[in-house]
């Protein structure tokens, strides 16, 4: 079993920035990816950006060159550095998990989300 608790978010303007982190623990020596993906309210859950071992993190072409994914492995801490912060980016944000063998879309963990709030 694997917990993820997310934290960082908050309410800024347009341009500006927010880390959001996201604290695991339990069994995490199989999960063998981690992301960040957004819901708005009205639309569909979408994915932000994915770090998988071993390989080179993948992001939404909508915050390509904003955003940056890290793992430290030293905190057990998944980061996501957002930068150049848009309204449209304004959503609750969620941690996830996905255990070694799955395939590549499917997490099985999820955290509870912390919000997000950018003005104009």
């Amino acid at each position: 079993q694997v917990e993820l608790v997310e934290s960082g978010g908050g309410s800024v303007q347009a341009g500006g920035s927010l880390r959001l982190s996201c604290a695991r623990s339990g069994v995490t020596y199989n999960i063998c990816s981690m992301g960040w993906f957004r819901q708005a309210p009205g639309r569909e859950r979408e994915r932000v950006a994915i770090f998988t071992v071993d390989a080179a993190p993948t992001y939404a072409d909508f915050v390509k060159g904003r955003f940056a994914i890290s793992l430290d492995n030293a905190k057990n801490t998944l980061l996501l550095q957002m930068n150049g912060l848009k309204p449209e980016d304004t959503a609750k944000y969620y941690c996830a998990a996905r255990t070694c063998g799955r395939p590549e879309r499917n997490f099985d963990y999820w955290g509870q989300g912390t919000q997000v709030s950018v003005s104009s």
